[in-house]
């Protein structure tokens, strides 16, 4: 596991956007595992940078989102969809069938997580940006005793919408539900960048890097994965020797 901690957020965004770029650069046709949330808006703004300045191009770039709430169509400007066409994906040279987030609107929500794994299967990840919960989730792969390994909805934990509910106009609006990569389906990526900031995450960060790796901490088990980048600002890694 590789661990950087910055002096600021703005170096972390740069570092980040230059990994993935310059992934993309070596391998045009790559396949890169995107997150949402708070964390990796100044990544993508950062990224959108440096192909506005036209050194990298994602026309043959494939993408597949970690997650989706349940019940909340893609034009939502909740959703999931929305926010990566807002962030990342209205500014660069994607084509939009190389798109791919969990349909949280599906019918048969079994039958889509299938899908989506095997779609997974046909192109595997190679980098797959993290962020990190509060709870150490990872995705929406919420804290219990068992995970699971594949594509599958989620009931969220309540402190989990209660750190979504800045998003919303109110708890109620939250959503309940959401389909997720499992844990299995994460750690398939060849690497993993987790990328965390802010001193409310230090204590989850100590404990999911360096405690025991268990199901209730979810994060703890990327320790088993062959290649991690850590990106830490110096507040979230504070507690980090």
């Amino acid at each position: 596991m590789e661990m950087i901690i910055f002096d600021t957020q703005q170096e972390l965004d740069a570092y980040a956007a230059e990994l993935f770029v310059g992934i993309v650069n070596e391998k045009p046709d790559a396949v890169l595992g995107l997150a949402t949330g708070s964390t990796p808006i100044g990544i993508y703004d950062k990224i959108v940078e440096l192909y506005n300045q036209k050194k990298v191009s994602f026309k043959d770039v494939t993408t597949f989102n970690l997650d989706e709430y349940v019940g909340v169509k893609p034009d939502n400007d909740q959703s999931y969809a929305y926010y990566m066409n807002q962030h990342l994906f209205s500014h660069i040279d994607i084509p939009a069938n190389q798109i791919h987030l969990p349909n949280g609107m599906a019918s048969d929500v079994e039958r889509e997580s299938n899908s989506y794994d095997a779609m997974l299967e046909a192109s595997p990840v190679d980098v797959q940006l993290l962020g990190l919960g509060h709870n150490g989730h990872i995705g929406f792969n919420e804290p219990d005793v068992n995970l699971s390994g594949g594509t599958h909805v989620v009931k969220l934990k309540e402190e989990t919408r209660e750190a979504n509910a800045r998003f919303f106009d109110s708890m109620d609006e939250v959503p309940e539900y959401a389909i997720t990569m499992g844990v299995g389906s994460i750690l398939k990526a060849n690497t993993i960048v987790l990328a965390v900031r802010g001193a409310d995450k230090a204590e989850i960060v100590k404990e999911a890097l360096t405690g025991p790796i268990t199901t209730n901490v979810p994060a703890s088990l990327l320790q088993t994965h062959p290649r991690v980048i850590v990106l830490l600002d110096r507040e979230a890694g504070r507690m980090l020797s």
